[in-house]
C-alpha cells in the first residue's frame, strides 16, 4: 500500500510517498517540496500547487492521501494559505478517487513518537528511524509530509479493526441521537401537560 502525505502550504507544500510491504516495514519512495513565488498573484500560486499535486498523484497513484489538518494557527494569514493548499490537496485526491485522511500535527506526533507534544526535532528523528533513512529528511516540510504518510500507514490496522467491529455490531445511532430523542420526548410531554 502506498500513501502520499501532504504538508500543505502555499509558499512550500511538502509531499512524501511512503509504502508498506507486508511485514517489511515502511519505506520512503519519494519526497519533495512544491514551491511558489510569494510575489506571484494568489490565483497563479494556487494553480501551481494544484497542478503539481495532481501530477504527483496521477504519476504515483497512491492508495490514500494523508493531509495535515490545521487545528490551530496563531497567524491568520498563514492559516488561510495553509487552508487553501489543504483544500487543493483534498480536491486532487478526490479527483483521483483515492482514500483521503486528515490528521492534526498532534495526532501524527502521538502515532509516531507516542507523545502529542513532541518537538519538531523528535518528530524528524523518528521519521528517519521509522523509514530507515540515513539522515533526517529536509526541509521540515518533507519530514512532516513523510510523517503524515507514516502515521496513516501505522494506524491503518487499528482503524480497520474498529471498522470491522462496527460492521459486526450493526448500525450505531449517530452521536447525540439519544439526547435528541430524549429532548423530543420531553418537549412532547411538556406540550401534553399544557
Amino acid at each position: 500500500m502506498f500513501v502520499m502525505g501532504v504538508d500543505p502550504g502555499l509558499s512550500r507544500c511538502g509531499y512524501g510517498l511512503v509504502g508498506s510491504d507486508d511485514g517489511a516495514g515502511l519505506v520512503a519512495v519519494c519526497a519533495g517540496v512544491i514551491e511558489t513565488d510569494p510575489e506571484a498573484p494568489l490565483p497563479e500560486r494556487l494553480f501551481i500547487v494544484h497542478q503539481e499535486l495532481r501530477a504527483l498523484f496521477f504519476e504515483h497513484r497512491p492508495d490514500a492521501v494523508a493531509v495535515e489538518r490545521v487545528f490551530f494557527q496563531v497567524n491568520a494569514r498563514t492559516a488561510m494559505s495553509v487552508g487553501q493548499a489543504s483544500g487543493l490537496a483534498l480536491v486532487a485526491a478526490a479527483e483521483l478517487g483515492c482514500e483521503v485522511a486528515q490528521y492534526t500535527s498532534n495526532e501524527v506526533k502521538q502515532a509516531l513518537v507516542g507523545y502529542g507534544s513532541a518537538t519538531k526535532e523528535q518528530m524528524q528523528k523518528m521519521v528517519a528511524k521509522v523509514l530507515r533513512l540515513a539522515e533526517v529528511p529536509r526541509p521540515p516540510d518533507v519530514a512532516d509530509a513523510l510523517a503524515l504518510a507514516a502515521c496513516h500507514l501505522s494506524t491503518l490496522p487499528l482503524r480497520r479493526a474498529v471498522d470491522a467491529a462496527r460492521a459486526r455490531s450493526g448500525p450505531v445511532a449517530a452521536p447525540g441521537a439519544a439526547l435528541a430523542a430524549a429532548l423530543n420526548r420531553a418537549d412532547a410531554a411538556a406540550g401534553a401537560r399544557r
